[in-house]
Formats: structure tokens, C-alpha cells, sequence
């Protein structure tokens, strides 16, 4: 393939140069200053991202190995979550919990609407024993394209009267949306490097606060690797109960950087105004009835991916195909329910207009070279869009 791919999937996501280059070095050795002192900036700067003054945890794992480190710390086999239904990775979620021995209560949803915090308040208030030890809440599922509210949340488990811990996956959210980790009452947090922290798949990266160390500390755990107990003392090789990845770790530093230089709010403002160039995009293309947005509520669409319905006339995969090996350009599938439905446009990390405006250019081109009825023009809707909106920001 002539010229630079375009990978546009909700993760793996695109990796900057300068981390490229940051992790192009040798090791160091585990008991190197250098090397501690990268552990410490990361872990420092991870807080602020999350918006806590908790503890940081970094496994060597991928976003499902968070998940598993949150529930092995805050459960037992035989204890209840809850797990509000939002998409494909809500239900993963939950099947995960179910094979490490725990009770799941779902509340179902349909896969195009967010998470309704009053349905949680009207199950916890059902739950007078108790039984319900964390809600699982996603704040945006990837194979849905919907983000919900998690200050919602807690603010619907706070009304309830309830004691249960809420748990909140924003591996496909943090560092391109707004997450307050202590303001909005979350207990422990879930993110993956390899989506909008800029960095390859490999590292999952928890915070947690008091309240949830606490309860931590109180169980009978029968694991040793995810444990958060000896990954709390100063020693940095127990912060990674062994040899730490260090060129991830590297990469990260890099990553974490250059999130500094931007600044969250610059960075929050890019994905909005990109997420709303696709936007404006899929609206035009929609126009020609083969294709429609899966998030039924604009307000809730993500900002790091759209996922678009096709109708069954439509060969979801053949266009993804056509992208890929004629354009270089790589969009995501549908999963689960979705699956051979619909396709996934990534926007998240680093990204920046001219690329996404050749991404929903391959599209639109790939749309006409397949015969697939759209709206024409949905890329100069997209650069109107984008120019609208640059200017107000100056």
C-alpha cells in the first residue's frame, strides 16, 4: 500500500511519534533512578487524568484484565453486581464477572439509548438486603458509540440510600471526555493505554479511592497478581508485582506528556469538535436511507466513536474490506447484537482534522464505488462544521 494507512478502529488507535521514539531505547535496570522516576511521574500524572488523589494501579494486561483487577479487589465469588445494559462491552463485562464466580442483576437496555440512572436507583431500592456490592457502570461503550453520564450514577446510587460501590470502565473514555474520579463520586476506575492515552495495547491502568482500598483490604482474596495490597508500598518493583513493562511504561511517559503540553480541556474541546465533523458526515450520508446513526439521542452519541447502522441490503463487512485493502483506511465492525450490522468510525487519541477528514473521505468514496445509497457531501458538511466551529473557538 502507496502512502500512510489510516487506522480509525475505537482501539487500537493511532500512536504518535514521539512515543514511537520514546520506546525506542534499551531497558534500564529495575533499580535504576531513571526508571523510578518514570514510574513516579506516570503514576502522578495517571491521578490527575482521573481527576483523584486515590491510588493508581498499572497491570500489565489489557482492558479485560482491568476489569478482572476491579472485581477481584472489591469481591468474592458469591457476591452481586449490578450491571446496567448499554452495549457489547457492558454484557462482556458482566459474562467476565459471572465466570469469576459473582452474581450479575442486569438492567436491560436496548443498545442505542445511555444508561437510565433512575432504573438503577428503583433496582437498588429493591434491594433491601443488601446483596448488590458494586454497579458496573461503562461510560462509553465502543461497540454502541453511546456514552453515559456516570455523576448520574452515583448520584442515582446515593439516592437509593444504597452503600454499593460504582465501578466505572472509561477505558474508551478517559483523556478524551471529561472524568472527575472524586467529584462525581466514583470508587474505582477502569482505563486501557491503547485508546485515548495515545500509547500500544498492554497496560491496564486502575484508580481507586479509600473507600474502595478499604474494602479491598477486608477480603479474603484467594489471587496474588491483582492484588492491590503489596502493589501500595514505595517499593517501585512491587508497584508491578515484578519486572514493571518498561517500554510501555516508556511510552506512556511520553503519552502523559504530551496530555500535559495540550492540557485536558484543549484536549476534551478536540474531540468534541471532531466527533461533531463525523456527525455532521453521517447525517448527510444518512439522507440516502441505507445508513443510520445506532444512538437513537444525539446528545449521547461518544465522542470517540460513531457507530453507524446499514440496512440489511448493505454488506457492512464488504465496505469495511473495500476501505481497508483499496484505501488503507480501517474502520471497525459491528460486535455482538451489531455484528454484519453496521460499521465503527474511531476518533480518539491523537487525531486531528485533516486526518479524520481523509478517513470520512475514503468512506464517502468507498460508499460511491459501491453503489451504497447516501446523502452526497457529507465531507464538505464535515468541513463546514469544522471550520464553524475552529472559528468560535478563537
Amino acid at each position: 500500500m502507496i502512502g500512510h494507512e489510516f487506522l480509525h478502529s475505537p482501539g487500537p488507535t493511532h500512536i504518535p511519534d514521539r512515543v514511537l521514539a520514546a520506546m525506542h531505547r534499551q531497558p534500564l535496570d529495575l533499580v535504576d533512578a531513571r526508571l523510578k522516576e518514570i514510574a513516579r511521574t506516570c503514576f502522578e500524572d495517571l491521578g490527575r487524568v482521573f481527576g483523584t488523589t486515590g491510588q493508581v494501579f498499572v497491570y500489565a494486561a489489557n482492558g479485560h484484565g482491568g476489569w478482572e483487577a476491579a472485581l477481584a479487589n472489591i469481591c468474592v465469588p458469591g457476591d452481586t453486581v449490578l450491571v446496567p445494559e448499554i452495549g457489547h462491552f457492558s454484557n462482556t463485562w458482566a459474562d467476565h464477572a459471572r465466570a469469576l464466580g459473582l452474581k450479575t442483576e442486569i438492567i436491560a437496555g436496548d443498545w442505542r439509548r445511555a444508561i437510565d440512572p433512575q432504573a438503577i436507583t428503583e433496582h437498588l431500592r429493591a434491594d433491601r438486603e443488601g446483596r448488590v456490592k458494586a454497579v458496573l457502570a461503562v461510560q462509553i461503550d465502543t461497540g454502541t458509540g453511546i456514552a453515559s453520564d456516570i455523576a448520574a450514577i452515583r448520584a442515582a446510587i446515593d439516592a437509593a440510600g444504597h452503600p454499593a460501590l460504582l465501578v466505572a470502565d472509561t477505558i474508551a473514555s478517559l483523556a478524551a471526555m471529561p472524568f472527575e474520579m472524586d467529584a462525581w463520586g466514583v470508587d474505582v476506575a477502569i482505563a486501557a493505554s491503547q485508546k485515548a492515552l495515545m500509547c500500544p495495547p498492554g497496560l491496564a491502568i486502575l484508580a481507586a479511592n479509600a473507600r474502595a482500598v478499604e474494602t479491598s483490604a477486608r477480603l479474603a482474596r484467594p489471587h496474588r497478581y491483582w492484588d492491590w495490597t503489596p502493589r501500595l508500598g514505595e517499593e517501585s518493583y512491587m508497584k508491578f508485582n515484578g519486572t514493571m513493562p518498561e517500554h510501555l511504561m516508556f511510552g506512556l511517559c511520553e503519552s502523559l506528556t504530551m496530555i500535559k503540553e495540550q492540557g485536558l480541556p484543549t484536549i476534551y474541546r478536540r474531540h468534541r469538535r471532531i466527533a461533531g465533523a463525523v456527525a455532521r458526515a453521517v447525517e448527510t450520508w444518512c439522507e440516502g436511507g441505507a445508513l443510520s446513526f445506532n444512538a437513537a439521542v444525539p446528545a449521547e452519541r461518544a465522542v470517540t466513536v460513531t457507530a453507524i447502522r446499514t440496512a440489511e441490503s448493505v454488506d457492512a463487512n464488504r465496505l469495511r474490506t473495500h476501505l481497508r485493502e483499496t484505501m488503507g483506511v480501517s474502520v471497525a465492525g459491528g460486535l455482538g447484537a451489531l455484528q454484519g450490522k453496521g460499521f465503527r468510525i474511531g476518533h480518539l487519541g491523537d487525531v486531528n482534522e485533516p486526518m479524520i477528514l481523509g478517513c470520512l473521505s475514503a468512506v464517502e468514496l468507498a460508499l460511491v464505488e459501491l453503489g451504497i445509497p447516501h446523502g452526497t457531501g457529507g465531507t464538505r458538511a464535515a468541513i463546514e462544521y469544522l471550520a464553524q466551529a475552529r472559528q468560535e473557538e478563537r
